[in-house]
């Protein structure tokens, strides 16, 4: 059984030892927690990013036609609202701007240490801290560790034979190469997710042509877009509640679409015939291209994607959808495992995410040498997405089985980070040391959502990116984000091993300097 070994005093002192927060990441995950601890009065973090500004996937992603598919309005801090989105789904660059803009005005930046990258994290059972291995060989002690990397940062280009010899250029969607000769160019695009979907409509009207080798035809329904009237965005900065409303109609609409997830036919079958008219639409007069582009899965087992320009440039005639895997790069050619032979100078890799390699490649060992690794040989899972077992005082953003299909991952994101500011507050208010999820909750809450998970849509014959290599659904959660909201309210500490600070010995080799840029203020007053 967990073990409370520090029970809270009503005479605890005036000053307490802040825990020093290593947070890294500065996408949505890792501002959401930063913004949360700093709220709760605790400012001793430091958040840790390998690139040099703020900005996360929307960083990064500078493809295109690049945009998020969930209404702006709810795509973004409940806290933070935004009344001048351009559109219904806001393009990359706002949603970029967006996010540097709520780091700034939340006094975040001078937490931040860009151009740093972490390496390895190791746990330190005398002193319960964890030491940050950084690339340029610095070591940064922290007492309580928060990954904020996501699902959707380490780009999965294929190992190719050939690859090499390639004379032309040849990029991931996700590291975009904005100088490339595209005027006129002879265009390979492998992939057709959610970045093909909307780059390739761009790519069709530059280049001369461009071939896209589809492994599975996605789904794609048509996308509601529309760009908000001076009078909206009028109603949403001045009107009192009038962009809460809106958002939590944005919401609530959402979350509707969950029983199509869940394994309901009745939804699974008008969401098909949404589908199938949306692609009789948009490629309305050649049926062996609609055969083509038709799914041959459950609508849902993969993404879901939106688009209203992706059939359109399909039916293109400088565009040719091919069917097959791709078997080895040439010096002016990709060559399909069929043998067929497509001439190219510029190939895009639409080829997604390494998704279920969570952390990946940071080396996280945790209690007695534990590591991460090899806790996860048989899929990556954490107490409700947040916490693993032999793994004190690490928590995860947007960590395994907390991915949606229906709804924003910024609510789910926010319900992470009250979850993890009140663990730090708990640590704050009973004097902690370390907090540790028991192993048998861990184990019972990862058995029942599997479980639950095998009677869900993404349990199908199909291959996607919800699903790791042993056949494992390790991203998506399983149920509705209320119920989400609901099981992470409350940090049970009976649930936990709970060691305190008066138990650790006294440490007399503290170095001031192992703290980034002295934001770890170890006797912080704390508003109670």
């Amino acid at each position: 059984m967990p073990t409370a070994t520090a029970p809270q005093s009503s005479t605890s002192p005036a000053r307490t030892r802040t825990p020093r927060v290593g947070i890294i990441g500065t996408g949505f995950s890792g501002v959401a927690i930063a913004a949360e601890l700093q709220q709760l009065g605790v400012r001793s973090f430091t958040l840790l990013e390998k690139a040099d500004e703020v900005g996360g996937v929307w960083r990064d992603n500078t493809y295109p036609g690049a945009a998020c598919d969930v209404p702006s309005h709810l795509y973004s801090f409940s806290w933070a609202p935004n009344a001048d989105w351009s559109l219904r789904f806001a393009p990359q660059a706002e949603i970029h701007t967006y996010l540097q803009r709520v780091a700034r005005q939340r006094g975040l930046l001078p937490h931040c240490r860009f151009g740093v990258e972490v390496l390895r994290a190791v746990w330190s059972d005398a002193t319960a801290t964890w030491d940050v291995h950084l690339d340029s060989g610095e070591v940064l002690e922290f007492d309580v560790l928060v990954a904020g990397t996501g699902q959707l940062n380490r780009p999965a280009v294929p190992n190719l034979p050939g690859l090499e010899d390639f004379a032309g250029r040849h990029f991931h969607s996700a590291r975009w190469e904005h100088d490339a000769p595209l005027d006129g160019a002879q265009v390979v695009v492998v992939g057709t997710g959610a970045s093909a979907i909307q780059f390739v409509p761009h790519l069709a009207e530059r280049a001369d042509r461009v071939t896209v080798i589809q492994r599975s035809a996605p789904w794609v329904v048509a996308k509601g877009d529309r760009s908000y009237t001076d009078l909206e965005r009028t109603a949403f900065a001045k009107v009192p509640g009038f962009a809460t409303a809106h958002r939590a109609y944005l919401y609530v609409r959402s979350e509707g679409r969950w029983p199509a997830f869940s394994g309901n036919k009745v939804a699974g079958r008008v969401a098909t015939e949404l589908a199938k008219r949306h692609l009789r639409r948009g490629v309305p007069d050649d049926p062996q291209l609609q055969e083509r582009l038709l799914p041959d899965y459950p609508i849902g087992c993969k993404r879901i994607l939106q688009s209203n320009e992706w059939y359109p440039a399909l039916s293109r005639p400088n565009v040719d959808v091919v069917d097959g895997g791709v078997a080895r790069v040439e010096a002016d050619a990709v060559v399909l495992t069929d043998g067929t032979r497509l001439p190219c100078d510029t190939i895009v890799w639409g080829t997604g995410f390494k998704t279920t390699e969570f952390l990946a490649p940071i080396e996280v060992v945790g209690r007695d040498g534990a590591e991460l690794d090899d806790a996860w040989r048989d899929g990556a899972e954490a107490h409700l997405g947040i916490t693993v077992a032999g793994f004190p005082n690490l928590f995860l953003m947007y960590g395994p089985n907390t991915n949606l299909g229906h709804n924003s991952i910024i609510f789910m994101l926010e319900c992470q980070a009250r979850y993890i500011g009140q663990v730090v507050r708990t640590m704050v208010d009973r004097g902690l040391a370390s907090v540790e999820v028991d192993e048998g909750v861990h184990r019972r809450f990862n058995d029942s959502l599997q479980r639950r998970l095998r009677e869900s849509i993404w349990s199908g014959n199909c291959d996607s990116w919800y699903v790791d290599e042993n056949g494992r659904i390790v991203n998506n959660w399983v149920g509705t984000t209320l119920e989400y909201r609901w099981r992470t309210r409350r940090f049970d500490p009976a649930a936990h091993t709970l060691v305190a600070r008066s138990q650790l010995p006294t440490r007399t080799d503290v170095d001031p300097s192992a703290v980034a840029r002295g934001h770890a203020d170890t006797d912080q007053q704390v508003p109670a």
